[in-house]
């Protein structure tokens, strides 16, 4: 046997059978839904000695997702198959896999780490050199029956026995990025006054997050009437709804004209990524979570001299474990964001509820493989 056929040599279960699957795929030259279709793709397999087949049997549609259909992220191209975040069953392993085997039961991590490069090991995975955010982008992703997960070992998390899936699948990516770029990112501490434009799906999990710093107060900003009453039943202080056009203001006399210790941006647009430098104090941190497809203005000319940071990142999912310790303790309930499940064959409709999430008073839909 050849060195390279030793390293692919698998275990595989006897469940991983046939060539083709149903997935979720992106055709870049279409317009408006046919963007997006389910259709047949071929059956993932092994490539390198580290990778993982893995059936999906929880995932879920990001923002990101339809970032990608509207044309803001160039890196994805025509054919691929959408979708990083999941829950599912280890179906086959590379000869290098050794931290899972057959049959686990598995978180499937938005970012793949080869835990050896150098960002990996100073705890940058979204920039690993072999991996990063790839699934759903440069490779296909998890809104299909199999996905094939490179760097196994550092992809991947044991799930708990037992443990609900769908509240498991947050951990995959919104509760990370919640966390990592919106209440770390902004160093968020016991005390601090804060505000979170956007209260769709990452900005409720900055605020359920945010609530382990014990801040003084946290205020929630958007244009839906419906997420601002789930973000009051979540722990919000108090909430603006900014579609007259006086969110900044409204903010500024709740603080007595100080503005806020800390800003989220957790949308992704020019107008919301202003409201956050104008309602940002002296000494203050904005910290950038949404995925932006325009550019947008730096307001220097006032905030120069304000002492502030301005941070940005793409999540690394370091903190998953920790998070999953929280969950598990009953102190973080990650179901609360989760408002439709249908099953994975309905996946159309399920974008269509998402695309459309104030008429549909939608947050988090979850997909089930059943």
């Amino acid at each position: 046997m050849t060195t390279e056929a030793r390293d692919l040599k698998v275990a595989t279960a006897s469940i991983y059978s046939g060539t083709t699957m149903k997935a979720l795929v992106y055709h870049k030259s279409e317009h408006g839904p046919r963007r997006r279709r389910w259709e047949e793709r071929p059956l993932p397999s092994i490539k390198d000695s580290g990778d993982a087949i893995v059936r999906i049997t929880t995932t879920t549609i990001c923002g990101t997702d339809l970032h990608i259909l509207k044309g803001d992220v160039p890196s994805v191209s025509d054919g691929r198959i959408l979708g990083h975040e999941g829950v599912g069953v280890i179906e086959q392993i590379g000869s290098g896999v050794t931290e899972f085997n057959v049959g686990d039961r598995v978180i499937i991590s938005c970012i793949t780490s080869c835990n050896k490069c150098d960002f990996c090991r100073k705890g940058m995975p979204s920039h690993c050199r072999s991996g990063g955010w790839i699934l759903g982008n440069t490779i296909d992703g998890t809104q299909a029956q199999y996905v094939r997960i490179p760097h196994a070992d550092g992809s991947l998390y044991r799930c708990p026995e037992g443990e609900d899936e769908e509240s498991l699948v947050m951990l995959s990516d919104i509760l990370p990025t919640g966390f990592e770029c919106g209440v770390l990112n902004g160093k968020i501490s016991p005390g601090d006054t804060v505000a979170i434009v956007g209260s769709g799906p990452i900005g409720l999990a900055v605020l359920l997050t945010a609530q382990f710093y014990s801040p003084a107060k946290i205020f929630v900003i958007d244009l839906d009437e419906s997420r601002l009453a789930v973000a009051m039943k979540l722990g919000a202080t108090a909430v603006i709804n900014s579609a007259d056009g006086r969110a900044v203001s409204r903010l500024l006399e709740l603080t007595g004209g100080a503005g806020v210790d800390v800003a989220v941006e957790a949308v992704g647009t020019p107008a919301t990524f202003d409201i956050c430098q104008d309602i940002l104090g002296a000494g203050g941190h904005l910290a950038n979570v949404g995925v932006h497809g325009k550019p947008v203005q730096l307001h220097l000319q006032q905030l120069w001299d304000r002492n502030i940071g301005l941070t940005t990142r793409l999540v690394d999912t370091v903190t998953l474990p920790m998070l999953l310790k929280t969950l598990l303790s009953g102190k973080l309930q990650p179901r609360k964001l989760i408002t439709h499940s249908f099953d994975m064959n309905e996946i159309e409709r399920a974008y269509e509820t998402f695309e459309n999430g104030a008429k549909e008073k939608a947050l988090k839909v979850v997909l089930i493989n059943k």
